[in-house]
Order: structure tokens, then sequence, then C-alpha cells
């Protein structure tokens, strides 16, 4: 055998032990191929009623923003017409009152003036350790 028939044979080796690494690998990528066609294919299974159920969730939301909408409507024009009555029975009644209140105060004014004839009582004095009186005070404590 001379030097190139034994080249020609180390090459025919390595082109076949490429080949069959190559061979390996494909049949591997082609096992990668179907298993993430099936993981495709399950979850366009399960997406298509998750989505039909979102969908139905958001229209039955919807029917209820469109009922709360009515609802707060309703209330907005119940406190307005509270608020129109409130002003208009203080319109009414709040004149008379703030003059009826005025008159009893003046009537309890009046009958509490003639209490004067009976000494007031003196106010209690507290002692508080530490602290000296101040002058203003020492004077009327002299001159009782």
């Amino acid at each position: 055998m001379s030097g190139g028939e034994v080249a020609g044979i180390l090459v025919a080796v390595f082109w076949a032990i490429l080949v069959s690494f190559l061979a390996v690998a494909l049949a591997r990528l082609a096992q990668t191929l179907k298993a993430t066609t099936k993981l495709v294919a399950d979850v366009t299974d399960q997406a298509v009623p998750l989505l039909a159920d979102a969908s139905s969730a958001v229209r039955s939301a919807q029917t209820q923003i469109d009922r709360v909408d009515a609802i707060a409507s309703d209330v907005q024009e119940v406190t307005s017409n509270a608020s129109a009555l409130s002003t208009t029975v203080a319109s009414t009644f709040g004149g008379p009152l703030v003059k009826v209140a005025a008159f009893g105060y003046g009537v309890r004014r009046a009958l509490g003036g003639r209490k004067d004839e009976v000494p007031a009582k003196s106010p209690r004095r507290t002692v508080i350790v530490g602290r000296t009186v101040p002058a203003t005070r020492r004077a009327k404590r002299k001159k009782d």
C-alpha cells in the first residue's frame, strides 16, 4: 500500500465517522421537532377553550359594569334630590327655628339673672408643690 492509498482510507474512515455523527444528530433533532409539534398542538387545544372562557368573563364583567353605571346614575339623582330637599327645608324652617332658639336663650338669660341674690361659691384652689404664686395673686390674697 502506498501513502496515497493510506491517506484515502483515512479520509474515507473520517467521513464515515462524520456522517454517522451527523445521522445521530439529525435523528435527535427529528425527535425534538416531533415533541415540539405535539406540545404546540396540545397548547393550541387547551388555549382555545381558555380564550372562550376569558371572552365570556369579559362579557359578564361588561354587563356588571353597565349595571353599576345605571345604579350610580340613580344614586346621583337621589343625592341631588335629597340636596334640593334639604335646601328647601333649611330655607323654610331655618329662619323660624333660629328665632325660637334665640328667644329661648333670651328667656334663660332673663330668668338666670334673678339668681344673682345667691352668693357664688369661691373657687377651689389647687396647691402645686414647688411653684411660687405670682406677685399679682399675692397682692389679691393680702387684700382678702
